[in-house]
This record gives C-alpha cells, structure tokens and sequence, in this order.
C-alpha cells in the first residue's frame, strides 16, 4: 500500500498544478460560475484518477508531461459528478470533502451550471491538450471519456441507482454489478485506457488496461459500500449511512458486510492476476490493489 501512497503524493502537486493552469481563473467572468468550479476541484481529494491516467500511461512509457491534461480533465468529470451527486434531487448532500457542498456553499441553480461546465470543459481540455499528441489520439480520448461518462456509462449507472432505491429489481444481484460496473467504474476504467491511449498502444494493450481498469472500478465501489457502513461521517468527509438509509442497493445492503468483504478479497485477486499482464509498474499496482481493497478498515 505504502508505494501508490507515495506515488498519489508525488503526483498530487503536479494534478493540482494542471488543474490550476486549465481551468478558468476565479476572476474571469461570469466570476461566480468560475468560482464554484474551483471551490469543488480543490476541495481535497485523493486524486486517484489522475493517478490511474498517469499509471496507464507510463505502464506503456509515456512521459508525464503528456498525460497530466488528460489527468486534470478526469478529475474535472469526477468533480462533476460529485456536484450534482449532491444535489436534492440526487443524493441530496449536505457535506463533501468534509466542508459544504456547492449547493449549499452557492446555490443549486450554480451547482447544475458549474457542474455542467466541468464536464464541458474538460472534454475541451482533452480535445486541446496536449498540443504535441497527434489529432487522433486527442479525438480518441474525447471519445472515450464522452463514453464513460454519457448514458451507457456513469450517468446510465446513475439512473438505474436511482431506479433501484425506489424498489429493487428482480435480479438484485445483476442490477448491482451492472450499476457499480458504470456509476464508478466505467470512470475509473476509462482513466487507466486513456493513459495507455496517450502512449499510443496496441489494441491489445488497450484491452488488457480496460479488464484492469473496470476490476479497480468495482473494487473501489465495493470498499466504498463498505465505508458507507463501517465509517464515520468525519472519516467520510460526507454523510455516513445514507445508502442504508435510503435502502439503496449495495454489496452490503444486499450480501451483508462479512460476505461483501468476502467479494472484496476475490475481486482484488482478480485485479492482481490482470496486474501481472502489464510491462512496468506492476508493483505500484498491486500497491494500488491493497490500498482500494482495504478501504474498508
């Protein structure tokens, strides 16, 4: 675990840089959109798809310099996500990161727009940046990203979350690996393939960071089913209990957490076989294994 906690540390500064460099400043107009847009990216953050974007890229020996925008960018759509994840009509939120949400730090209507203009952005970013990639492989981040986020990916999974809290469906246990596969993971996934899309590998080699990188995904949203149970809204940074609460379909809420940790362990052995597959890197991979499948302790 020690090693990807040490690489997120050293990665972090040059995250936030890239994020300050790319996203408008605080005093251009319309000032108020511009500021809440900073006020939820540099509300802390673990930054682990920026990491996942860096990972992917320098698996296959691309350089960092070339992968930050694309890092930058994913965080934007995280944070996006997050925004109107909090929203009354979602979640409804009062806590993220441990301080208010945007809704309630501005106003809802600002929340909808800022949240809004981090997704556009950083499909902008990634169209744009960096100027040295050749056009095609821009083209093809955008789509990539577009995708895993759009209405067969993140916000499908949203929607079917949704769906599920007002009454669960007849194949629980299907429903929720399709939900957890896209509500977290499709985002995940896609950070680990856009960073090998910037070092321009095979398909192949796409296709071996994509199981990866959809194993992270559920991995990650299995620890944080547990969380929600087993953690304290200080430990959080947001509210605890909400999922069990709300009767949401989640590993524990539907497995019980003993048998949800169980899935947790099986999953992350699964992602170490897949680990093993990959040139470089592969021990702040598995570093990066532990670090998610122990998210729940």
């Amino acid at each position: 675990m020690a090693e990807f906690v040490e690489f997120l540390a050293d990665l972090r500064p040059e995250v936030e840089r890239a994020l300050d460099r790319l996203l408008p400043a605080e005093s251009a107009r319309p000032a108020r959109l511009h500021a809440a847009m900073r006020y939820s990216v540099f509300a802390g953050g673990k930054r682990v798809r920026p990491a996942l974007v860096v990972l992917g890229g320098e698996i296959y020996g691309a350089p960092r310099e070339t992968l930050l925008p694309a890092a930058a960018a994913m965080e934007m759509i995280h944070t996006f996500s997050l925004v109107h994840d909090d929203l009354p009509a979602l979640d409804d939120d009062d806590l993220r990161r441990g301080r208010p949400t945007v809704h309630k730090q501005f106003d809802e209507a600002l929340a909808i727009l800022a949240g809004d203009a981090l997704l556009n952005h950083a499909l902008l970013c990634l169209a744009r940046e960096p100027a040295s990639a050749p056009p095609a492989v821009r083209a093809r981040a955008v789509a990539v990203a577009g995708e895993s986020v759009g209405s067969t990916g993140m916000i499908g999974g949203q929607v079917a979350d949704l769906e599920a809290e007002q009454r669960w469906p007849d194949d629980p246990a299907g429903a929720l690996e399709w939900i957890h596969r896209r509500k977290t993971g499709c985002l995940l996934e896609a950070s680990l393939v856009l960073g090998g899309i910037y070092a321009e590998v095979s398909e192949p080699e796409e296709r071996r960071l994509r199981r990866l990188g959809a194993a992270l995904g559920l991995l990650f949203q299995i620890g944080d089913d547990l969380l929600d149970v087993l953690g304290s809204t200080e430990e959080l940074g947001k509210t605890a209990g909400k999922d069990a609460a709300a009767r949401k379909l989640t590993y524990p809420g539907l497995y019980g957490v003993d048998e949800s940790r169980r899935r947790l362990r099986g999953v992350a052995a699964e992602a170490l076989e897949l680990a093993c597959e990959l040139p470089r890197r592969q021990d702040t991979l598995r570093s990066l294994i532990h670090y998610l499948g122990e998210r729940d302790r």
